[in-house]
């Protein structure tokens, strides 16, 4: 008797009903959303409509609703319409001809990104031609991460064979402007990994030991130029000085009893990270590409809550400081005073301590 109820043509012609008043009362709220996500000035809106947007089913087993996008698309249109905000006209937001929202980094004409959403709800920003995810976003946890290893790929190995260092340089920066419009305008936790420029900062190594053979290739490699590497107190490692008061540090704290390695940035500003190094001296990065499996930076993962938990799966990574906005001091080719430091190559190659730590999160 059931059966009959359900199949008979007043069923279905309720059944139909009903599946249009569903999928009307969607579109409305999907239309909503879109005018939302387009015409807000309010960065809360626009994090919720996009949010929302990612989030919306608009499969119908009677209807085919019009054109839409895809979650993809709406993680593009909130960091448009973020930076659009700010009056970042660096970062052009369009449609291809597949309807999918890809952007284009002024000056890297030639290069498209777009983002790939995880199933965990994190979307990746990645770079079309090498598959590199540069950074990663959750909205509704707010979060968001540099990729430690991709920004090296894409920005250091490739596309520096393409572009110069400045024109990079100001690339990422408009990344930059967009982790940092997040924290300030959404209270985002964000990470900027090797693009942090705090003296504080240190950038632990991925790899639990050390051969001190890397130290002593670094100080040959010096020996070409007009830059000092200098031993650090107990043997704890070396200091590199270079232009303008930057020293670049590789070492380990000899009070720690892990004795982890890790590089660090020094300047006066506060205006030079690691991924500056690598992009404007070409004695470090030669250097560090030479050996990247022994000197590859650790990197943090982004991590996502259970959203069935009362509490998160690790603890959320540090917000990180402003990136600078004055010019990058000359590459090495044009240092005009050299460091008065003195050198001890021997010092170099005295062993440490053991290292004990035994972290493998990924590397860059």
């Amino acid at each position: 008797m059931t059966n009959k109820i359900v199949n008979s043509p007043a069923a279905r012609i309720s059944s139909l009903a009903d599946s249009f008043k569903d999928v009307l009362k969607r579109g409305q709220q999907y239309v909503e959303l879109l005018d939302q996500l387009a015409s807000t000035d309010q960065a809360e809106d626009l994090l919720t409509a996009a949010s929302k947007l990612t989030e919306q089913d608009l499969h119908n087993a009677f209807i085919d609703f019009p054109q839409h996008y895809q979650a993809a698309d709406y993680y593009m249109l909130f960091m448009g319409r973020l930076l659009e905000m700010h009056q970042v006209a660096s970062v052009t937001v369009d449609e291809n001809q597949q309807h999918e929202f890809v952007a284009t980094i002024d000056p890297l004409t030639d290069a498209r990104f777009k983002f790939v959403v995880g199933a965990n709800g994190e979307a990746a920003f990645t770079e079309q031609s090498q598959q590199q995810p540069l950074f990663y976003m959750n909205l509704n946890q707010r979060l968001f991460q540099f990729n430690n290893r991709a920004l090296v790929n894409y920005f250091i190995v490739y596309a520096l064979k393409k572009h110069s260092d400045l024109e990079l340089r100001d690339a990422i920066k408009s990344l930059i402007e967009f982790a940092n419009e997040l924290a300030d305008d959404l209270g985002f936790t964000i990470n900027l990994g090797i693009l942090n420029t705090a003296n504080d900062r240190r950038f632990k190594l991925q790899q639990p030991d050390l051969r001190l053979t890397m130290i002593d290739r670094l100080f040959v490699k010096t020996g070409e130029t007009d830059y000092m590497l200098m031993n650090l107190p107990h043997n704890s490692g070396a200091e590199l000085l270079l232009d303008q008061g930057i020293k670049f540090d590789l070492s380990f704290d000899p009070d720690d009893y892990s004795q982890e390695w890790a590089f660090s940035v020094k300047d006066p500003g506060e205006q030079v990270s690691f991924f500056d190094i690598l992009l404007h001296y070409n004695l470090v990065r030669q250097w560090y590409l030479a050996d990247r499996d022994a000197l590859a930076v650790r990197s943090e993962q982004l991590i996502i809550t259970d959203d069935e938990s009362t509490s998160p799966v690790a603890t959320t990574v540090p917000a990180a400081p402003t990136e600078p906005t004055e010019p990058f001091p000359a590459p090495a080719d044009q240092v005009t005073e050299p460091a008065s430091a003195v050198r001890d190559s021997e010092k170099t190659s005295t062993d440490n301590g053991d290292v004990v730590d035994t972290e493998t999160d990924e590397d860059d």
